[in-house]
């Protein structure tokens, strides 16, 4: 047997499911009538995506003007929004590449949804440094073009260029690899289908023939890896990038060396928040209880509550490090952010983010699926208020008094934020009405493993080996 599992794990799949049960009960989702709830969730979501393409409208129209930005507040909403959806990205890397390379059976419920979690948040969270330039019609100046009006490739001296790098690369691979996993269900999906309708041609087209032959598992396997082996440095690279944008300035609050691992476990933290609370309500509306178990749950709810105490650490480390240094600029930079007029929003940051996920140190609370949600949204918007004090609360008090001035946005910038939004959880809700949100292939393979009845068969065969052995040394 090449894996062996503790037959008294809990197993990751319930209900005495066969491979047949597997497939009809997930792709079900796909091809069974649309359900109202559902319908009513896309016209909703597609309706706050509309307000916010209107909202990107009337900034392209009359400038950045019309957020509420100033001469001190260059970045506000707009960054702090870029670095919020690039952190909820990061869940579905790490859940893919880095749990799939230590061979980790209990992503294979998760995975799938993750994945589709990263793309939707990048194209989100690109949308903002394009739309921050202001004249959208020049973004092309941040790509590295050969320059026409003299020798220099003049564009390398911006740092959105390190951004545009990091992002392309890293939204790259992970639809890469995320098409690669779906493969083999897509050809599940076409084989349900009726031979010669047109669900049945889309489908195998997007399975590029698949049909399960020795070869075919094997090159898939084999491309798994080598994509999983690509995308881990990503999950390091890319929010280290992301924060030297701010760690490579002079700005009080940013100039300092703890902002790459510090964003890195805040990127980690905030999207495996944001994948519990959408498969929690995936598991419940789509009826996946017995394919997204209570051991998943606290297997996340473990690493929310280590990256949150990792988080946790960071911001101590920053207080210390700003009484150690002596300088009066650092100290009054970190003394502002908690008890300046931004007080409040310090406190929901230390209070969401510090203070809550330490209740998963109790195994009930870990388990416990209301319990869960309710902490999932509340590490969302303390990671979001998180990049909101980073940036605004170091901004608006600076070097020089003269210059301070209060950030407040406006409705269009409020609007844009809420439209992502919805542009998210538009794709999102179509993804789960076309696409299988739990890899059938993926929970296939642990099923023997890792299903309650492989459990019991496994509980069983202990235990005539214990009689065997207990026979012998009578004998």
């Amino acid at each position: 047997m090449s894996h062996f599992e503790s037959p008294i794990r809990e197993p990751l799949i319930t209900g005495n499911k066969t491979w047949k049960d597997i497939t009809n009960d997930i792709v079900v989702n796909t091809t069974g009538d649309i359900k109202p709830l559902w319908l009513i969730s896309v016209l909703i979501s597609a309706a706050v995506a509309a307000f916010g393409v209107f909202c990107i409208g009337w900034e392209v129209c009359y400038g950045i003007g019309t957020w509420g930005a100033n001469k001190t507040v260059g970045w506000a909403w707009d960054i702090t929004n870029f670095v919020w959806w690039i952190g909820i990205g990061h869940a579905g890397t790490l859940i893919s590449a880095i749990l799939l390379l230590f061979r980790q059976k209990w992503r294979t419920g998760v995975n799938r949804a993750a994945e589709a979690m990263t793309i939707f948040a990048v194209v989100c969270a690109g949308l903002f440094p394009v739309f921050h330039m202001g004249r959208v019609w020049d973004a092309f100046f941040i790509f590295p073009y050969p320059n026409t009006r003299g020798p220099l490739w003049v564009n390398f001296d911006s740092p959105l260029l390190w951004d545009v790098f990091a992002i392309s690369t890293y939204f790259s691979v992970s639809l890469l690899f995320w098409y690669t996993g779906l493969v083999p269900d897509f050809g599940t999906i076409r084989d349900q289908a009726k031979p010669g309708t047109t669900r049945w041609k889309i489908y195998n087209v997007l399975s590029f023939g698949w049909v399960g032959e020795a070869k075919h598992w094997e090159r898939w396997e084999s491309l798994s890896l080598i994509l999983a082996g690509l995308s881990t440095p990503l999950v390091l690279s890319v929010h280290t990038i992301v924060s030297f944008d701010f760690a490579t300035s002079v700005v009080p609050g940013w100039h300092t060396t703890i902002l790459p691992p510090y964003f890195v476990a805040g990127a980690i933290f905030s999207g495996f928040a944001m994948v519990l609370t959408l498969m929690l309500v995936a598991r419940k509306v789509m009826k996946l209880e017995d394919y997204i178990t209570i051991a998943h749950v606290e297997s996340m709810n473990k690493i929310l509550l280590l990256t949150g105490s990792m988080v946790g650490t960071a911001y101590l480390t920053e207080l210390f490090v700003a009484w150690y240094s002596g300088s009066i600029y650092e100290q009054y930079a970190f003394a502002n952010r908690a008890l300046g007029p931004l007080w409040w929003s310090y406190w929901i940051m230390m209070s969401c983010n510090l203070i809550f996920p330490q209740f998963f140190w109790f195994k009930k609370l870990r388990r416990h699926i209301g319990f869960t949600f309710f902490i999932s949204i509340v590490v969302n918007i303390g990671m979001w208020f998180e990049r909101f004090v980073i940036i605004v609360t170091s901004l608006y008090r600076d070097y020089l008094p003269s210059s301070w001035i209060d950030y407040r946005p406006t409705w269009v910038e409020v609007g844009l934020f809420v439209g992502t939004g919805g542009i998210f959880m538009t794709l999102f809700l179509l993804f789960c009405r076309f696409f299988p949100v739990v890899a059938i292939a993926e929970v296939k393979s642990i099923l023997k493993i890792s299903g309650n009845q492989g459990k019991k068969q496994q509980l069983e065969e202990v235990k005539e080996q214990k009689v065997y052995e207990n026979v012998e040394i009578n004998y």
